[in-house]
């Protein structure tokens, strides 16, 4: 009894590191729009350039995910988290550095590869120290607190910018990046001892080769139709939060930079409250995590028409509510980790996560570039119609989101309550 307090203390304390380095991760992924305007100015870049800038983390995190999950598999949680843990403090470092659009680029690839392992390392461990039925709370957990890096990256990063400057606002959390490696890489472990073993169904579980394991999930048609919604489910919110939403609320609605970090971050403060929430909406009320997804991504649907035109004339208070709304309904898009967690053996648990999170991160990416190009384009044709710029770009990520949401009816529902 003793033995099996001092593993359930333990893997609490495993969360709380594994946390930091995770709150990081969302800093770097968000926290573009607030700066968009300075970085845009210092190194004299167009709005295409700076979608590439923005969507290039996204590309090579989506990259990453396909060598990542065998490594995980083999090599381990801790070594591949800390590994990258390093690439990422040496990008922020040069980001903060960056004197033109080719460093920049460089930067922003370091930190993609380095931020790449994180999330689904950090539930590949879960996986070993959590039962499958604790797996939903504590993965809906893990990414609520994730999102004080997305709330750091709004209101509080536009303050610092304008305290310090972007260039030492980055060079502040490629340091503390390199502090939070230090701990993961002293302090976590993959598994608890054998013999304690309190979450994992397996022990020591018998290995999948890498072919054998792809094999087993890209055959999965559910696995096809549960990463359309990955897809569209996260490009629409980095859309709104990533880089476009910033410029959108200055250029179109007019408000200042920390009135937009500010709305940005009442999106933050959505996730997090529906992310401690969808677990239990799960469990209690829909029994089910597909119904659960299902239900928050057609609200998401709806909500995100807004910015077709309607948003560009609500007032205020009704922006901040539309704003928080939309985080948290964004929520709901976490129950795409217990699915996937239960669609597969614990014995490739680390390849199914990386190969859904491939999708998750090639809708950041595609998203913003796509809008880049699309705002871009309209601007340069007719520059007095900055709005109809912004609502012909929306219309790609919710357009997504319409196939994605219409298809997922027809999947299985995975359900271990």
């Amino acid at each position: 009894m003793h033995e099996h307090n001092r593993v359930r203390r333990q893997r609490w304390f495993i969360f709380f590191i594994l946390a930091l380095v995770y709150i990081l991760v969302y800093f770097y992924r968000v926290s573009l729009a607030v700066v968009a305007k300075d970085v845009s100015r210092d190194l004299d870049l167009d709005p295409a350039q700076l979608g590439s800038l923005s969507s290039i983390l996204f590309y090579v995190y989506a990259a990453a995910q396909i060598p990542l999950g065998p490594m995980i598999d083999r090599l381990g949680c801790r070594l591949v988290i800390s590994g990258c843990g390093v690439l990422t403090a040496v990008g922020g470092i040069l980001f903060s550095q960056a004197a033109g659009m080719g460093q920049a680029m460089a930067a922003r690839v370091l930190i993609g590869v380095g931020t790449a392992s994180v999330l689904m390392a950090t539930f590949t461990i879960f996986s070993h120290w959590f039962t499958k039925q604790e797996f939903g709370k504590v993965s809906g957990l893990m990414v609520a607190v994730g999102n004080l890096g997305n709330l750091a990256g709004t209101a509080p990063l536009a303050l610092a910018v304008s305290l310090i400057g972007w260039r030492d606002s980055f060079l502040a959390a490629g340091v503390l990046q390199g502090v939070v490696t230090v701990l993961c890489f002293s302090l976590v472990r993959d598994r608890p001892p054998a013999k304690a073993s309190d979450g994992g169904e397996e022990a020591a579980p018998s290995r999948v080769g890498m072919v054998e394991a792809w094999k087993q999930i890209f055959s999965n048609s559910d696995f096809w139709l549960l990463a359309a919604v990955a897809f569209a489910w996260y490009g629409n919110y980095l859309a709104v939060q990533g880089l476009w939403g910033g410029p959108y609320l200055m250029e179109v609605v007019k408000l200042s930079r920390e009135e937009t970090g500010r709305m940005l971050m009442y999106t933050s403060l959505g996730f997090i409250a529906g992310s401690l929430m969808v677990d239990v909406v799960a469990r209690k009320v829909m029994h089910s995590y597909k119904k659960t997804l299902l239900v928050g991504q057609l609200l998401l649907l709806l909500l995100m028409t807004s910015f077709l035109g309607v948003a560009d004339r609500m007032s205020t208070p009704a922006l901040s509510a539309l704003f928080f709304a939309i985080g948290l309904c964004v929520s709901s898009g976490v129950m795409v980790y217990p699915i996937i967690r239960s669609m597969f053996p614990v014995t490739i648990v680390g390849t199914a996560l990386t190969s859904l999170n491939f999708f998750v991160l090639m809708g950041a990416a595609s998203v913003q570039q796509v809008m880049g190009i699309i705002i871009g384009s309209v601007v340069k044709t007719t520059p007095e119609a900055t709005g109809q710029a912004y609502h012909a770009a929306f219309q790609f990520p919710i357009g997504a989101l319409a196939f994605a949401v219409v298809m997922f009816f027809f999947a299985k529902d995975y359900w271990e309550g």
